[in-house]
């Protein structure tokens, strides 16, 4: 037999099964995450069924309508508050202790190398960045792992992605992916995997790798996977809750199609409207803006504002233009509170607010108008996708998010005087 790719290593692990590409397995989850959209569905599902559940492995994180924008987003936060008081579920993560979900796995050491992981949400494939197993289902499908701790899947055929080079200054995990989208189309690894190696992989600063398997679902992959490393390791050591396993592919494994890539060629990439794929330079787009956003589950890390401050510092944001400063967590606002980078974008002119999903999915707090223009370190830029049917999001990095607020225009760092 062939050797194994790290999904089928993963999914044979957790399921006690040889599991193969195109196998179904019923496989024991690590964690379960709903958030305050998805949950109250996966509520109701769950006690019609008079299952106890499995506590340990539940995790509750209200983050889209945070804090609660009106009477319905607040009966849904409500209805999350008692379910975890119910039955005593500790994995709950209040206001104040809450910001986008995928941050909060992150950070509170949910994900881990090896680790098996599913979340209400489409871009819980974000872990993978850390060596899981980790994808998104439906909230029917999360009442199930609540009651049972076991879900069913089928074993994913894998994309292999070599990488070489290094990133260019203002260069980063973003582009790659908007690249990848582009080549593959958003329909262009459907139910597949993707696996990253190769010396570019190997270098590559984890936040990075958590922007690239953050989008996978954007090509309709089931997950993005970098393999364990020493940056992994040291990137999660501080944080990880337990034992973790570290999980590599074998040299033999075998793959749907392999793909390479030589990261020193990549240049800023812009996502036009209205698909991720819609992937053009920087340099070929030049579109007046009204809004900046930064923040999101894609990049709204600490290395993102960082990033972002670097360029804005000393600078203003352009006249008729919004920016938008959203860290994904409260250790990532706290990191920009104490090196002085909340500071940075306040002085530009920015706004800086609290952990919070509200604006990337059109929910609240930076919706657009009809006809306004944002360029956004979001991961979709669909139709109406951040308000108005009739706006438009450009999606792109940390650095084009910064160049453009001060510009006014969608620009490249290189491009400020």
């Amino acid at each position: 037999m062939k050797g194994k790719t790290v999904a089928e290593k993963i999914l044979s692990k957790k399921s006690g099964q040889d599991a193969r590409a195109g196998d179904i397995v019923e496989a024991e989850v690590d964690f379960v995450m709903v958030n305050d959209v998805t949950g109250p569905i996966a509520f109701r599902r769950f006690e019609s069924l008079g299952l106890p559940p499995k506590k340990e492995k539940i995790v509750l994180i209200p983050d889209h309508y945070v804090p609660n924008k009106d009477i319905a987003s607040a009966e849904q936060a409500k209805e999350m508050r008692e379910f975890a008081k119910r039955h005593c579920i500790e994995n709950y993560f209040e206001v104040g202790r809450s910001g986008v979900c995928h941050q909060i796995m992150i950070d509170e050491g949910f994900a881990a190398p090896g680790r098996l992981i599913v979340g209400a949400d489409s871009h819980t494939c974000t872990y993978g960045g850390l060596g899981a197993f980790s994808t998104g289902i439906g909230s029917t499908e999360a009442a199930a792992a609540f009651a049972t701790g076991r879900l069913w899947f089928k074993v994913p055929e894998t994309i292999r992605i070599e990488l070489t080079g290094k990133f260019r200054k203002d260069v980063g995990g973003k582009d790659l992916v908007i690249k990848l989208i582009t080549d593959m189309g958003v329909d262009g690894a459907i139910y597949q995997a993707w696996e990253f190696g190769g010396p570019g992989a190997d270098a590559m600063p984890v936040p990075d790798r958590l922007t690239i398997c953050n989008m996978a679902i954007e090509a309709g992959a089931k997950a993005g996977i970098f393999p364990c490393d020493s940056k992994t390791d040291d990137y999660v050591k501080d944080k990880v809750r337990g034992d973790y396993e570290a999980v590599v592919p074998d040299k033999d494994a075998r793959y749907v199609k392999v793909l390479r890539y030589d990261l020193s060629e990549l240049e800023p990439m812009v996502a036009c409207p209205h698909l991720p794929e819609n992937g053009r330079p920087v340099r070929e787009v030049d579109v007046a803006i009204d809004q900046a956003y930064l923040g999101s589950c894609t990049n709204g890390r600490i290395e993102d504002m960082r990033i972002a401050a670097e360029i804005i510092k000393g600078r203003k944001v352009a006249p008729g233009v919004r920016m938008i400063v959203v860290p994904a967590s409260p250790s990532v606002q706290r990191a920009m509170i104490d090196e002085g980078l909340m500071t940075v974008f306040m002085d530009a002119g920015a706004f800086v607010s609290g952990p919070t999903c509200g604006a990337c999915l059109g929910g609240y707090m930076g919706i657009l108008a009809e006809g306004e223009k944002a360029v956004s370190s979001t991961n979709r830029n669909f139709v109406g996708r951040m308000g108005h049917k009739g706006s438009e999001v450009y999606l792109a990095g940390p650095a084009v998010v910064a160049a453009s607020a001060v510009l006014g225009r969608i620009a490249v760092p290189e491009d400020l005087p």
